[in-house]
Formats: structure tokens, C-alpha cells, sequence
């Protein structure tokens, strides 16, 4: 006869995407019993969890339908559990963690994180570059690094992997673990345990500061690096263009609703000065959307970088453009940063 130890080893397997905990732990499904040939459970989802209601309930029943005995499967709602502090681990050498986010692919993010962490390298800081946009990892392009493949070392009877050295930063990346073109094709619990492996499976050795560049948008990867490691804030990366602001709000709304300090939003695209009339500014995509957003948050506008030729050189611009307008802004932002990270607490 199945018993209600059965019905609890049958639900254990269930997580939650984002932090791939099961929703036994979490307390979201409770006190299962049986009432005869009918199995009957409570459902108590968090807020930030409702997007998942479907496929919790689908998932329990399927589970518990398939237990000997089992005809019936009742789900009562139950109040929520009481909301709590996630547990973040520190990474062994890192004094701090600072995140790139957009709320839509397209706004130059990835370049901002690269250019940001070489700008920081620069003024003496030892730098690291995670890579977290596991679906377009293309910090290795921008870093010549794209045909290179990292090493692995063991240390204390685990196996880590080697950052790759460039321009003065140490960067890992999922674009250097799969072949060019090969789509990564992950829901949570994976893309939530390769984001752990690369925070804590990696020996990034004595670094001043982290950069995570993060995918765009409010998904899986944002809530996994927030529950995991704690951060001295994020950047906000956005376009003038009302369509951009709309889905920067939301993301920047996640961050302040996960208790991420928002450190500022940077506008990019923010005009276009023709390289042969250089006084001449067109706004191409609108103009103070950032500064908007901004404003609507109370944080920081911290740099508008403008439309600029890519450089010939396999190289970020903020290396081989230094005097550039976007070059000069990019060390702007850099020095904001810097200033905040190293004045005491």
C-alpha cells in the first residue's frame, strides 16, 4: 500500500527553476496525505513563484497519480510561506561583485561589461569578467579570445577551471566551452547550477572585483546570481527608445524587489556625431530616455556613450579609442565605480 512517506519520495524530485531547490525544502507544497484512493497536498507558492503554478500542479499530480493505489489527486491552496533571505556564499578570493543587466538584448550590455571591466583594469584593480549570458556568450569575441579553450586544475580535491588572460582581466565564459553556433538549450536548474560552477568552480585567485555580464531580461540567471552571492550592486544598461525603457524598468524593478542595490543606468546609443564633423550630434534613438529612467528609480545616470565605429583592432574600444568620446565615458563609469568600491563602509 503506498503510504505518505511514498508520496513525499515521489514529490522530492520537484523544484523551483530558479534556485533548483526542491519544493519540499521551500515549504510550497505541504502536509501530503491519503484519503483512501485520493491524494491530497497543500499548495503554498511565494509571489515571485506564481509564474510556475502550472507546472508545479501538473508535475505533482503526474507524480503522485502514478504511486500504487492513487485515482485521485487533491490540491488545496494554503497561505504562503512567510518570504525569506536567500544564502549567499562569498567567492573565495573576491572582494566584490558587480552585475551588467539590460532588460532587452541589443543595448550593447555585453560590450559595456567588457569595456567596463578593461577600464577598471586599468586603473589597478585585478579584475575578473564572468560571462553569465549562457545563451549569447560573446565576451570571447570581444576579447580575441574565441579559439582559445580554458584549462582545468585540482585544487583541494576538486576540479577548477582556468579563467583565460586578456588585456588585463581574467574572463570565463560558456562561448568558450561549446563549439561556435552550438545553441545552449537549458531550463533553470541547469542554467542555475553552471552560473554556481562558474562562481565557485573557478579559480579566479585574489580579485578586487568581479564583473558579471548577465543575459537580458527578468529570468533565471538574474534570480541565481542574486540568490547566490552577494553583490555590491548593478548596472542597468538601456537605449533612449521607449521600447528599451519599458523593459529596463522591469528589470531594474527585479533587482530593487531581490534587495540588489540598482548602482545606476547607463544610456547607450545616446547620439551619433559623424567622424569628419565631430561637433555634430544626431539623436538617432531619442533622447533622455536614460536620464528618465533614472530619475523614475532615484539612482545614478552614469554615463551616455555614444554611437561609434567599431575599431579595426581585435580589441575594446576603451583600449584602443581611450581619447574617443565613447572611450572617454566608459573611463567615466569606470572611475564612478572604482570610487565606490574602495571607499570604506
Amino acid at each position: 500500500m503506498t503510504t505518505v512517506s511514498d508520496a513525499l519520495a515521489c514529490l522530492r524530485p520537484l523544484t523551483d527553476a530558479g534556485s533548483g531547490k526542491s519544493v519540499l525544502d521551500l515549504e510550497w507544497i505541504r502536509n501530503p496525505r491519503l484519503q483512501g484512493s485520493r491524494a491530497v497536498i497543500e499548495l503554498a507558492l511565494p509571489s515571485h513563484a506564481n509564474p510556475q503554478r502550472d507546472r508545479i500542479v501538473q508535475e505533482a499530480r503526474a507524480a503522485l497519480l502514478a504511486l500504487d493505489g492513487v485515482e485521485d489527486v487533491q490540491i488545496e491552496l494554503a497561505a504562503s510561506p512567510e518570504p525569506t533571505t536567500p544564502r549567499t556564499r562569498p567567492i573565495v578570493g573576491v572582494k566584490t561583485v558587480v552585475a551588467v543587466s539590460s532588460g532587452k538584448g541589443g543595448v550593447g550590455k555585453s560590450t559595456v561589461a567588457v569595456n567596463l571591466a578593461c577600464a577598471l583594469a586599468t586603473t589597478g584593480l585585478r579584475v575578473g569578467l564572468l560571462d553569465a549570458d549562457l545563451y549569447g556568450p560573446n565576451t570571447p569575441i570581444m576579447l580575441g579570445l574565441s579559439e582559445k579553450t580554458p584549462e582545468t586544475v585540482e585544487d583541494q580535491g576538486q576540479q577548477l577551471l582556468l579563467p583565460l588572460e586578456s588585456y588585463g582581466i581574467s574572463m570565463v565564459s560558456m562561448g568558450l566551452l561549446i563549439n561556435p553556433g552550438q545553441p545552449v538549450i537549458w531550463r533553470g536548474p541547469m542554467l542555475n547550477g553552471v552560473i554556481r560552477q562558474f562562481l565557485y568552480q573557478v579559480k579566479w585567485g585574489e580579485r578586487d572585483v568581479l564583473v558579471v555580464d548577465l543575459p537580458p531580461g527578468t529570468g533565471d540567471a538574474q534570480l541565481s546570481l542574486a540568490q547566490a552571492v552577494p553583490m555590491e550592486g548593478v548596472v542597468i544598461v538601456t537605449t533612449p527608445q521607449q521600447v528599451a525603457l519599458a523593459d529596463s524598468r522591469r528589470g531594474l524593478a527585479m533587482f530593487q524587489q531581490l534587495g540588489v542595490t540598482v548602482l545606476g543606468v547607463v544610456e547607450n546609443m545616446s547620439w551619433f556625431a559623424p567622424p569628419d564633423q565631430p561637433e555634430k550630434r544626431y539623436a538617432l534613438f531619442g533622447k533622455g530616455g536614460g536620464a528618465q529612467l533614472a530619475a523614475e528609480a532615484r539612482v545614478p545616470l552614469l554615463a551616455q556613450l555614444p554611437l561609434q565605429l567599431p575599431p579595426e583592432e581585435d580589441q575594446p574600444l576603451v583600449l584602443s579609442q581611450p581619447d574617443s568620446p565613447a572611450g572617454v565615458a566608459l573611463q567615466g563609469l569606470a572611475q564612478q565605480l572604482r570610487r565606490r568600491l574602495l571607499t570604506p563602509r
